[in-house]
């Protein structure tokens, strides 16, 4: 990694500036309970995958593609059985996820407030649903150390030379840092940018994907290590 290049520093949202994919498995667990009459949790939690997945294309990313495929498996699978007072449980679950605490995670203001304090020009780049990925940041209080937000329906290799032109630097002046190898991280790379990544304790299914190396990517476990690779 040359850090010398380094003039603009990217970041993921969820699950790298708070946690988000903790909240949404507590509620997939809860779909998993009351599918229990009819399947187990393994093949409940398959079920919902398979649903998901299904719906990538039309729906997208965020909570209402979620509670959309959450409902639909719940239907499916129970045959249509399951009573409608449990049905609105799982619903009411989901609209949780619209309002959930975004605290930041370990480090991340600390670093996040140095590196501006160092004059690195720092944006949002992430995907998901507009309105929920704006109140996600405005909870948890980081907005003021980001002087370009950018929430997109998906993050590939054309979005990411988007970014580059709308910030008006070459790839190889942008840093990515995120927790998903599959969409912050590997599109980042193929068209020249440096990247870190920050591993998180859990990852959506969807996200999964196999660990690799590359000469600009360089991998850390806590937040603040950021500040030893950029000066």
């Amino acid at each position: 990694m040359n850090t010398e290049k380094i003039r603009v520093i990217a970041f993921d949202a969820d699950d790298t500036l708070w946690d988000c994919q903790g909240h949404f498995e507590v509620v997939m667990q809860n779909l998993y309970d009351e599918l229990t009459p009819w399947v187990d949790r393994e093949t409940a939690a398959l079920e919902l995958f398979s649903t998901e997945r299904k719906n990538m294309r039309l729906l997208g990313f965020g909570v209402k593609a979620f509670t959309l495929s959450m409902l639909e498996t719940a239907m499916r699978v129970s045959r249509f059985e399951m009573p409608a007072a449990k049905i609105n449980e799982i619903l009411q679950l989901c609209y949780s996820l619209l309002e959930f605490p975004c605290t930041p995670l370990p480090e991340v203001e600390e670093t996040l407030a140095e590196l501006s304090r160092r004059g690195k020009p720092l944006v949002v780049f992430t995907k998901g649903e507009l309105l929920d990925q704006e109140h996600k940041l405005e909870r948890s209080g980081l907005l003021k150390y980001f002087c370009h937000v950018e929430i997109t329906s998906d993050k590939g290799e054309v979005e990411f030379r988007n970014l580059c032109r709308r910030l008006d630097v070459q790839p190889e002046s942008l840093l990515m840092v995120g927790n998903s190898l599959k969409s912050d991280i590997a599109p980042a790379l193929s068209i020249g940018c440096q990247a870190v990544y920050v591993p998180f304790h859990v990852t959506w299914q969807l996200e999964h994907a196999e660990h690799f190396e590359h000469r600009r990517m360089v991998q850390i476990e806590h937040f603040g290590e950021l500040l030893d690779i950029i000066r």
